[in-house]
């Protein structure tokens, strides 16, 4: 019988595809690079909403936010609906053991059993990175024991605060002079270069944790039956970024390693998500994926098993009750269609960005804006206030600043991408597609914002229980 593989998955934080494997020609990422050339990189890798914890639970579980309820920060009390399976419920009755290095970040953390989960704040947190110790405790792990394990590192590299350097990593961190900003902001003052610079060290950092990691299973003699996965939470957390439903956001890398399974110097075009993940990793053990998952499995697909997808859905609800501001999108190989399903207030992301908050100092701010071209001035202005519908040609906008929405020659594909979208909320079970619970879902954010939230952003009190799975949870 052949030994089951060892499963390594690599999650960072808030990073796009902003790796020189990527064609990003700011920084070199040499082990990334490696990992890439050894196996495939996915050129249109997307996460299914761009806020850490409905990332990684989408990750985890397989399902979208409003499918397995993880649709807000789990530190803002939002939750699984449900007892679903996951990745470690999955694998640990197989006889893997199971590890995590770094935050899980959602609820509740109990349906997770983990025979390791070191998250030591003095060494690997917002705080603190240093990957070297990472690397000696997943040694550790990996080490310990002949039975396969499943081990995930959740680096916190390149989340906020943006660190230029920690336990002397990166050695020579850029200088701004060295970079421009991240393309999804439109934006490339001094300021924001000077934060887009450690931005980038932050991913030095990760670059070469992640090498450290790939040397320890390498040097164990693990790393021919090991399948290593390398993604990200979601995109960066610059302006239309992290926290909007923008490719800035949703964009992120996907990489893969299988020596023997996978064939080494594959670049992919077919539309991933995170989703994929977890039936990708069932796949590769030869375990049977739980009903009802709405993921293809990228080994099937690079077998010919199974097509790539046609389309490619995401959404967004917020992060905290403060935030909540409802939206779908869905797009082709071309086109992407955005629907903004309230009208009665704006885009708190992007007034988050443009305000004078202290976390948000790296967002494109008002005067900066103003002293823009108009096509980004008005982009900005429709990330403040969308209209209910938003339509981008990709293929020639690929940063969305062109809105062709509600424009007669673009109707058809308008009007065909929103029966996409309607078709797959009816697929999924999104219970925001009734009007009523849409009505329920705002209600609920809005007192609890008012009441917990009015004078605290990150909230004064969270003294108080969501009751949207009542309403929402569609068995």
């Amino acid at each position: 019988m052949a030994q089951k593989p060892n499963i390594l998955l690599i999650v960072s934080e808030d990073n796009g595809q902003h790796l020189s494997c990527y064609g990003d020609e700011n920084i070199q990422t040499p082990n990334l690079d490696k990992l890439a050339q050894d196996g495939i990189r996915f050129e249109n890798s997307h996460t299914t909403q761009a806020m850490c914890s409905p990332g990684r639970a989408s990750i985890l579980t397989g399902l979208y936010p409003h499918q397995n309820g993880q649709f807000g920060l789990a530190t803002h009390k939002y939750a699984l609906y449900d007892d679903f399976p996951n990745m470690q419920s999955l694998l640990k009755p197989t006889g893997y053991r199971t590890g995590m290095l770094g935050k899980l970040h959602v609820n509740p953390e109990s349906l997770f059993p983990l025979d390791l989960w070191w998250n030591d704040p003095e060494y690997i947190s917002f705080k603190n990175r240093n990957v070297f110790k990472t690397a000696e405790i997943a040694e550790d792990f990996m080490s310990a024991s002949d039975e396969p394990f499943f081990l995930t590192v959740n680096f916190p590299d390149a989340h906020l605060p943006f660190i230029p350097q920690d336990a002397g990593v990166p050695k020579q961190p850029l200088k701004a002079d060295d970079i421009t900003t991240p393309p999804q902001s439109g934006i490339d003052t001094p300021r924001i270069r000077e934060h887009a610079t450690n931005y980038y060290n932050c991913l030095l950092r990760l670059d070469k944790g992640v090498g450290l990691i790939l040397d320890k299973l390498e040097a164990m003699g693990k790393a021919d039956n090991t399948f290593v996965i390398f993604t990200t939470d979601h995109g960066a957390q610059f302006s239309r970024g992290k926290m909007s439903i923008y490719e800035g956001g949703l964009r992120v890398p996907l990489i893969m390693r299988w020596p023997g399974h996978i064939a080494s110097n594959q670049v992919r075009p077919e539309l991933m998500s995170h989703i994929d993940i977890l039936p990708t990793v069932l796949d590769a053990v030869g375990q049977k994926c739980p009903e009802g998952l709405p993921g293809k499995s990228a080994l099937s697909l690079l077998k010919g098993k199974i097509k790539g997808r046609d389309y490619l859905f995401a959404e967004w609800c917020g992060g905290t009750a403060a935030s909540y501001f409802p939206q779908r999108s869905v797009r082709n190989d071309q086109f992407k269609l955005i629907w903004n399903m309230l009208q009665d207030r704006p885009s708190h992301a992007a007034m988050w960005y443009s305000g004078a908050m202290p976390l948000a100092v790296q967002g494109a701010k008002k005067d900066e804006i103003a002293a823009a071209d108009p096509v980004i001035r008005e982009a900005y202005a429709r990330f403040k206030n969308p209209p209910q519908f938003e339509l981008y040609d990709l293929k020639n906008d690929p940063w969305e600043w062109v809105n062709l929405a509600d424009q007669p020659e673009f109707a058809e594909i308008q009007n065909h991408l929103f029966q996409q979208l309607k078709n797959w909320q009816i697929e999924t079970k999104d219970a925001l597609r009734n009007p009523e619970n849409l009505e329920r879902l705002r209600k609920e954010h809005d007192e609890i914002a008012a009441q917990y939230y009015q004078n605290d952003e990150k909230g004064g009190s969270l003294n108080f229980e969501w009751s949207y799975a009542d309403y929402l949870y569609e068995k």
